[in-house]
C-alpha cells in the first residue's frame, strides 16, 4: 500500500541512480461491521513490511497502553489537528470549535477519545493519501471502510478478516478495502494480527538446503506449526491467520476458508511450457501488520488492501533471490545464454515473467495494473493535489517501478520530501 511515510508498503527499495534521478528524500456467528462503500479504485500495496518511519515525540507514547504525559494516553494536540483538518476538508461538517471542545474534554476525562464514523472513514483515506511509498494514491477517496471498532476478540477479528477478503476479492474485480478493529486504549492494548498480510504463502527448508515455498513466510509458518498448524509440502501453501488478543498470550490460529483466497494460475501467451512451472499468486494483497494512526488514536489491527501492480509479483515475489527465485528457471526454459551477465539473461527472463503475470490476471478477469499505466495515474494524482494546494510527499526509490523504471514518467522528476511525522498515516507497528 498505501503505507507511511508508510501506508502502501512496497517490496522494492532499489537505490536511485546518480545523477539520472533524484535520491529519495531524507527527512525527518460473528457480528457484522458497518460497511461504508465509497466506490472502487486503484491502490497498489507492495508485498513486504514497510519502513519503520514512526516518530515518537518526547513525553508522549512509549508503548501500547502507556503514556508519559499528564494523564493523557492520546496527544490532545494531534487530536485537535486532525479534527480541524477533517472540518476544513469536509465543509459540510461545519465549524470545528464544538467538536474540538468535545474531543479535548473526552481526552481530559478518559485519556483518549472516540472518532465519529465520518472521522474514521475520512482519516483512513487521508492515511492512504499521505502514504509516501504508494504509487496508487489517485483513488484515495474510493477506499471502502469497514468500521469494526466494536470487535476485539480473536474469533471475531478472524471472521471479519475473512469477510474482508470476500468483499475485497469481489469475484476478481478487486476493491480497495480497510477493516478497522478496536484501537489501543489506556491500559488496554488492542489485539494484533501477526501475519504481514492476510494471505501469504508458507516457506520451509528443503532437504537440499534450499527453500520450498516463500522464504518470506518461513518465520510465521514455523510459529504456526508450533501452535499446532499442519503445513503441507507444496510451494504455495496458504498460511493460517494468527491473532493475539493480549501481550504474552498464546496466539489463536485460523485456516483461511477456500472462498477467501482467490488465486491465479500463471501461464504465458507465447510459451505453453510456462504452465508446467506450476506458478500461481493470490489476488488480494492485504497488509495486516501496520498501525493506522488518526489524530493520536492508534488502530493496530486495521488490515487494508488495494490491487496488485504486475511488477510486485513478476519482478519481486517470483524473481527475487530471497523469494521464489525463478529467473534462472525461466531463462533456461526459454533457452537464454546464462554464461555471462552481459547477455542480459536476467533482464530478458524478468520481462517474460512479468508478461506471464499480467497476461494471466487479465485472462482470469482479476484486477491488476501495469507499471506504465500506474505511473501515469500517479502523476495525475500529483497534479490534482498541486491544484488543491497540497503537497504529495513521495519516496522516489519506492515509486519508480522495478522493471523499466527509466521508461516510466515517474522516474524523471523530483517530488515533495517525505515527512515521517505526517498524520494520519499507516505506521510500522510497535511490538507489545
Amino acid at each position: 500500500m498505501a503505507a507511511p511515510a508508510a501506508g502502501c508498503p512496497y517490496a522494492h527499495a532499489h537505490p536511485a541512480p546518480e545523477p539520472a534521478g533524484p535520491a529519495p528524500a531524507q527527512t525527518s456467528g460473528h457480528p457484522v461491521g458497518r460497511l461504508t462503500d465509497h466506490g472502487t479504485g486503484s491502490l497498489t500495496p507492495r508485498d513486504q513490511a514497510p519502513e519503520a518511519a514512526h516518530v515518537i515525540e518526547a513525553g508522549h507514547f512509549t508503548g501500547p497502553g502507556h503514556f508519559t504525559g499528564p494523564g493523557h494516553f492520546t496527544d490532545p494536540a494531534e487530536a485537535e489537528a486532525f479534527v480541524r483538518q477533517f472540518h476544513h476538508e469536509q465543509p459540510a461538517a461545519g465549524d470545528p470549535a464544538a467538536r474540538v471542545r468535545t474531543v479535548l474534554d473526552e481526552i481530559d476525562r478518559t485519556g483518549t477519545y472516540e472518532h465519529t464514523p465520518a472521522e474514521l472513514a475520512y482519516g483512513t483515506k487521508l492515511a492512504w493519501r499521505n502514504a509516501a511509498r504508494c504509487i496508487g494514491r489517485l483513488y484515495w477517496r474510493s477506499l471502502v471502510v469497514r468500521d469494526l471498532r466494536h470487535l476485539a476478540s480473536a474469533d471475531d477479528i478472524a471472521a471479519e478478516c475473512f469477510e474482508h477478503l470476500r468483499v475485497a476479492g469481489n469475484g476478481g474485480r478487486i476493491r480497495p478495502v480497510i477493516s478497522v478493529f478496536a484501537p489501543d486504549r489506556p491500559g488496554r492494548p488492542a489485539a494484533r494480527i501477526l501475519n504481514q498480510q492476510l494471505i501469504r504463502y508458507a516457506g520451509h527448508p528443503g532437504a537440499d538446503g534450499g527453500w520450498i515455498g516463500d522464504p518470506a513466510g518461513a518465520q510465521l509458518a514455523a510459529r504456526a506449526r508450533d501452535l499446532g498448524w499442519k503445513c503441507g509440502e507444496g510451494r504455495f501453501e496458504v498460511l493460517p491467520l494468527l491473532v493475539q488478543e493480549r501481550p504474552g498470550e498464546r496466539p489463536e490460529w485460523y485456516e483461511l476458508p477456500d472462498d477467501t483466497t482467490l488465486e491465479v494460475e500463471l501461464v504465458h501467451p507465447d510459451h505453453d511450457w510456462f504452465a508446467d512451472l506450476g506458478l500461481r499468486w493470490y489476488a488480494v494483497p492485504a497488509i495486516s501488520d501496520m498501525t493506522l494512526e488518526i489524530g493520536g488514536v492508534r488502530y493496530p489491527t486495521a488490515p487494508f488492501n488495494g490491487w496488485y501492480m504486475g511488477t510486485e509479483i513478476g519482478a519481486r515475489n517470483l524473481a527475487d533471490a530471497d523469494r521464489y527465485d525463478m529467473l534462472a528457471t525461466v531463462a533456461e526454459r526459454i533457452g537464454l545464454d546464462t554464461s555471462s551477465d552481459r547477455t542480459l539473461w536476467r533482464d530478458r527472463a524478468l520481462v517474460e515473467l512479468n508478461v506471464a503475470v499480467l497476461h494471466s490476471f487479465q485472462e482470469a478477469g482479476v484486477t491488476m495494473a501495469d507499471h506504465h499505466t500506474e505511473s501515469e495515474r500517479f502523476l495525475k494524482h500529483v497534479a490534482q493535489e498541486k491544484r488543491l494546494g497540497r503537497a504529495t510527499p513521495t519516496d522516489w526509490s519506492w515509486i519508480v517501478p522495478p522493471v523499466s523504471g527509466g521508461l516510466t514518467p515517474v522516474y524523471h522528476r523530483y517530488y515533495d520530501p517525505v515527512d515521517p511525522s505526517l498524520r494520519p498515516a499507516f505506521v510500522a507497528r510497535e511490538p507489545w
